[in-house]
């Protein structure tokens, strides 16, 4: 029963007991306890603020990255209407010239196929005229064999002479 009703001694020694425990506690573990506890909370907030960093060096260079892609797919697409001006540019040349050098064969395809023409008409010419005077002299023999053939003759050639 002493317990349950404490004596003043007893108070007195357990209060004086527990004074002297917080401040043995006060001086010897709640600096180190309070120092430790200040040195997380320091640890947490400086590695709050290298994230917080951290996220806004990560967003600047998502924005730096997806401006040089921009400027990348912008090259890219300078480049390729430059080539396919450049391409449709020497395609118009290169059928430029072929019409040029096609025309160019085709006038000088028309030019021989002339001088042909003339070549085979002056030889039918010579062949004709070679042949109308073999006919020619044929038929003066022969006509010219009788007198009176030969004044008709001179008669018929002398009006066709003044037909013409």
């Amino acid at each position: 029963m002493d317990l349950v009703t404490p004596s003043i001694g007893l108070v007195f020694w357990t209060s004086l007991a527990f004074i002297c425990l917080l401040i043995l506690l006060r001086k010897f573990a709640w600096k180190p306890i309070l120092g430790a506890i200040h040195e997380r909370e320091q640890s947490i907030d400086e590695a709050l603020n290298k994230a917080e960093l951290a996220k806004q060096e990560m967003a600047r260079l998502t924005s730096q990255n997806q401006d040089l892609m921009q400027q990348a797919r912008a090259e890219r697409d300078e480049i390729l209407k430059e080539a396919k001006t450049l391409k449709d540019g020497i395609l118009n040349e290169a059928k430029k010239q072929a019409q040029v050098e096609g025309a160019k064969l085709i006038e000088k395809a028309k030019i021989e196929i002339e001088n042909q023409k003339k070549a085979a008409l002056a030889e039918v010419k010579d062949q004709v005229s070679t042949l109308s005077l073999e006919i020619a002299e044929r038929v003066l023999r022969t006509q010219l064999d009788d007198k009176t053939k030969q004044e008709a003759l001179v008669a018929n050639l002398l009006k066709d002479v003044e037909l013409n």
